[in-house]
């Protein structure tokens, strides 16, 4: 059974979730990820939101770029909390995405990430949060997962004391 449903509009989003798919992988999330169209394939798209109901997922991420409708359509068929993650375009670099999800109408609720890789990965992370209010084990997952984060950055600040301001850019500048 997978725990969550992921849906992309577009095989080229794939890609683009890849910060979603590795942070679900590192916290060992079951998952089924699927490419439907919300104006292509409107039927597969209710058909899938159905079998991940039956099958016990507990949330569905959906990704979608432009007119970005597939995490609202994919909302109007499942109470399961959706969350949707614009996908950036060439147009606006994503605002017509982010805009998109986020208007939903009242009754009808979209949780939407950011724009990008941030978001791909956030849309992970929020999923896990979700899932820790029935799974201890994930509580304890994400818990972990944020004191890495903050000894990575009170570490990066040791060096930076250490170093020195130009140095340490040097540093950042040459890791890019």
């Amino acid at each position: 059974m997978a725990e969550i449903g992921i849906i992309v509009g577009s095989e080229s989003d794939l890609p683009k979730l890849k910060g979603c798919f590795q942070t679900l992988d590192d916290f060992t999330v079951s998952y089924d990820v699927k490419v439907y169209s919300a104006h292509r394939t409107p039927h597969l798209v209710v058909e899938w939101i159905k079998q991940m109901e039956n099958a016990g997922a507990l949330v569905i991420i959906a990704a979608a770029g432009g007119a970005a409708h597939l995490p609202g359509v994919v909302a109007s068929h499942t109470v399961l909390p959706v969350i949707g993650i614009p996908i950036e375009t060439h147009v606006s670099g994503g605002l017509d995405s982010l805009l998109s999800i986020v208007q939903m109408p009242s009754g009808i609720p979209v949780a939407t990430v950011t724009i990008g890789k941030a978001g791909a990965t956030n849309a992970a992370l929020l999923a896990v949060s979700i899932l820790a209010t029935v799974n201890p084990a994930y509580k304890e997952k994400l818990r972990n997962y944020r004191t890495i984060m903050q000894k990575t950055i009170i570490e990066k600040n040791e060096v930076l004391s250490k170093q020195g301001i130009y140095e340490y850019i040097k540093a950042v500048e040459a890791k890019k």
